[in-house]
């Protein structure tokens, strides 16, 4: 069997007396402020000035708060939804671990579309923005799933870059597919979309870089999801799907009808 060690990196970042800080709390950090601050740079060259930079500035709690109340409940309806059933009151145990990706995109799509209703400005090119900076949260999100061992892949014993996960029932070589993740969601759609984004004729037609995000992060997903190793508690689910995959063809295909909307209004 081939395999390479491990890197054992403490999940702990760093602690304080009673405080600690851990690397996937810290990925969550930097995903954010880092997000926020790119949506404000690419928000100064916004077409008539709206979505503005300080639009981005007072939406930063908004986007908290449903990145982790959509992340929990989605991963508690998406993926263990019998077991808490079971036991409710742990649903609130965020700290336990537990976060679904689809489940917090539509915890930031309500808010989004509340945001930009409130402030009378197009939840589309408010969206745009967002979907661009989004990438970077879920690089360093699943470098942190990597540095906790979590979220393995598939068994891989004839891959040379294959690993022994020390949480890993089996001990047996796995695709890392974390890093598979971190490099297609993360860093390839990160390069797409800031391309796109500073094309000022996609830019003048809103929904348009939403609508590339969606089907780049569904069809980036889905053919991860071929070398990660199904949640032990779902398995693999209709035709030898995913529930990942699942979730995803939606993205896809909405992703797709925006774009292609966007092009008939503009050419109307």
């Amino acid at each position: 069997m081939l395999a390479i060690p491990f890197p054992a990196i403490d999940p702990v970042a760093f602690e304080a007396g009673p405080l600690v800080v851990r690397w996937y709390a810290l990925a969550y950090l930097a995903g954010f402020l880092l997000g926020w601050r790119y949506c404000m740079v690419l928000a100064k060259d916004s077409p008539g000035g709206r979505p503005a930079p300080e639009d981005y500035d007072d939406f930063l709690t908004w986007a908290v708060v449903g990145v982790i109340l959509g992340g929990r409940l989605g991963y508690v309806l998406f993926y263990n939804l019998p077991y808490y059933m079971q036991h409710p009151v742990e649903a609130l145990y965020v700290w336990h671990g537990g976060m679904s990706f689809h489940g917090g995109m539509l915890g930031v799509v309500l808010a989004i579309l509340l945001f930009a209703w409130r402030r009378g400005i197009s939840p589309f090119a408010f969206a745009d923005l967002i979907c661009a900076a989004v990438p970077i949260g879920l690089f360093f999100g699943r470098i942190a799933n990597f540095i906790n061992g979590e979220l393995y892949g598939r068994p891989a014993p004839d891959v040379p870059w294959a690993m022994v996960f020390p949480r890993d029932p089996q001990q047996v070589p796995r695709h890392p597919s974390q890093i598979y993740e971190a490099v297609l969601e993360g860093a390839v759609l990160f390069v797409v979309l800031a391309v796109i984004a500073h094309m000022p004729a996609v830019r003048a037609r809103p929904g348009v870089i939403s609508g590339v995000f969606l089907a780049g992060y569904g069809l980036s997903r889905i053919i991860v999801e071929f070398f990660r190793e199904p949640d032990p508690q779902l398995g693999f689910l209709w035709g030898g799907a995913t529930m990942g995959q699942l979730l995803s063809i939606p993205m896809v295909l909405v992703g797709l009808w925006l774009a292609l909307r966007t092009r008939k209004v503009e050419t109307a």
